[in-house]
């Protein structure tokens, strides 16, 4: 008798787990177990799915002692595990009813629909302490353990006569603990899989990005114009498996290459409303069918597409649309790299922006110090950014949102201020990435008094703080820290900037101020905005061999003509 149900168990589990398989190659699926966040719609429909699992279960059972030994909990058990309260509860009711009311081992049916529901409930909140765990499907073997383990108790609590429960349970407490723990256990390690798969799948596509981002550094820098935007659709053809790639301005077609091109004409306006849609709401759409593209040539052979609003200033200014030939193609990994690259260009135009103001703008010692980021800071972050996507795709992440952050702020025209807070963000931001490149050279400290509540031109400290980095610490065979220390000492806010670096002699400290040195043009140029601004200046302590301590003095009140 034992013998056959742990072969009946087995046979059973081994269709679910089937079924699961196949479920996890599903795209739809993949689509709502990546989602960062499950909405309604999204918990009932995995109530649904696992709920219907449980019943496939109930209905795989093995008649044991007028019972059934099943597999019912894995289904619960995983919509708990991987949806939350939410999900498992309504996993839960809908298989717990179910046994409930079918007429199959009714000796058991209402303790076995009450210790489900239970189970999914159980699941539900274990879902908070095991989704940090490395192995996922470890914890979930303990949690499937545990509650089958109280299906036994609330068999022998409910299921009359007692000495027949006692009997059953017997029988089926081993079998049944251990196969449904490790059917749950295969569950999990499947969806893990997907998991997995993604994050590989995001890392290919974020070096992918980056890769073509390099390439498309020079042409963009020259603005969004008919021949940027070829060589760049040329590129991206070429770098990515899609069926055909267009950029677009506000109104017309830019460039086209791939199917299609005898009919999607660049000069030609844009007559789609999804593109217009996307340019109008600044944000992505995607389409997965031939109808929601409304191409007017009806033998058009493009079936998908992704439209990414291209931007300056948060201002839209055309499209990057990437194009397949098969409905239901653009996958999550094709969203990524398309809004990853959507950024990345919106950025490379604002530099382009930017070199156009600075050609208008009559003040060329800020714009010089705004345009000081050099080619290859820029191109050491993105190698530093690729390394980390191979090791360690979440601070590959972290980097590349720091690097957006530094360059928008780092050529930003408007001679507006800004709050400290701003400024300090976009000096943490530098430093990051920073210690990404020197890890063992580079260390950081921030003593900031809080509630400092302060208006300050843009790129005050930032300069400093590179002329530190560089210039103090970067000198240093074994680098050193450097510490950011920000204080309110009556009507002023005291900024210090100190490192343990090499120091300068009295001959360098001159030269610092020097209007004609190319050397230190940052640090003068804080000196001279400080001057004219709040009428203070840049006080400096430095030390030849033991480091350097710069000092500015804000008046809270504003500038000097308040």
């Amino acid at each position: 008798m034992l013998l056959e149900l742990i072969k009946n168990l087995f046979e059973k589990l081994g269709v679910i787990i089937l079924g699961a398989f196949i479920l996890s190659k599903s795209e739809l699926v993949k689509k709502f177990l990546l989602k960062k966040e499950l909405t309604i719609y999204d918990k009932v429909f995995f109530s649904l799915v696992f709920g219907g699992v449980g019943i496939l279960g109930t209905y795989f059972g093995f008649p044991v002692s007028g019972a059934l030994a099943n597999s019912r909990s894995i289904g619960v058990i995983i919509a708990g595990l991987f949806g939350g309260p939410f999900v498992g509860i309504g996993a839960g009711l809908i298989a717990g009813i179910h046994r409930m009311l079918i007429p199959i081992g009714e000796f058991t049916a209402i303790a076995c629909g009450i210790s489900t529901i239970l189970g999914g409930v159980l699941a539900g909140f274990a879902k908070r302490f095991i989704e940090d765990k490395p192995r996922k499907w470890v914890s979930g073997i303990i949690v499937a353990a545990f509650i089958e383990s109280l299906q036994m108790i609330i068999i022998l609590l409910i299921a009359k006569p007692y000495s027949e429960a006692l009997h059953l349970v017997k029988i089926i407490f081993i079998p049944m603990t251990f196969i449904n723990s490790m059917g749950t256990g295969v569950f999990l390690v499947l969806i893990e899989q997907i998991y997995d798969e993604y994050e590989k799948a995001g890392t290919a596509k974020a070096q992918l990005a980056l890769r073509i981002a390099s390439k498309t550094l020079a042409y963009l820098r020259q603005g969004l114009n008919e021949y940027s935007a070829q060589k760049v659709a040329e590129l991206i053809y070429k770098e990515v498996k899609v069926s055909a790639v267009s950029l677009t301005d506000r109104e017309s077609i830019l460039a086209f290459i791939g199917v299609g091109s005898d009919h999607h004409k660049k000069g030609a306006p844009i007559y789609t409303e999804i593109t217009k849609k996307a340019i109008r709401e600044k944000q992505y759409i995607m389409a997965q069918e031939k109808k929601d593209i409304e191409c007017s040539n009806k033998n058009c052979k493009l079936k998908g597409v992704i439209v990414v609003p291209l931007t300056i200033n948060n201002n839209v200014i055309g499209t990057l649309k990437l194009y397949k030939t098969h409905e239901n193609s653009i996958s999550l990994s094709d969203k990524e790299l398309a809004t990853g690259l959507g950024q990345l260009f919106s950025t490379q135009l604002e530099l382009s922006e930017i070199d156009y103001q600075k050609q208008l703008l009559n003040k060329a010692e800020l714009k010089a110090l705004q345009a000081q980021i050099q080619p290859h800071f820029l191109f050491n972050t993105l190698n530093t950014i690729v390394y980390f996507c191979r090791t360690d795709p979440e601070k590959a992440r972290e980097l590349l949102l720091k690097l957006s952050y530094y360059l928008r702020n780092n050529f930003k025209t408007t001679g507006d201020f800004i709050s400290l807070k701003e400024e300090i963000l976009y000096v943490e931001s530098y430093l990051t990435i920073e210690q990404a490149r020197f890890p063992e050279r580079l260390k950081v400290e921030y003593d900031i008094e809080e509630g400092i509540q302060c208006k300050i031109p843009p790129l005050l400290i930032q300069p400093i703080v590179e002329n530190a980095v560089k210039h103090g610490l970067m000198a240093k065979k074994a680098g050193g820290k450097i510490v950011i220390s920000i204080k309110q000492r009556e009507e002023y806010v005291v900024i210090t900037v100190s490192d343990n670096g090499v120091g300068m002699t009295e001959e360098q400290l001159e030269r610092l101020f020097d209007n004609n040195k190319k050397q230190g043009i940052g640090v003068n140029n804080v000196n001279n905005r400080l001057k004219s601004i709040y009428n203070t200046s840049l006080k400096i302590k430095s030390k030849e061999g033991e480091g350097t301590t710069m000092i500015m003095e804000i008046p809270i009140r504003g500038k000097k003509h308040d």
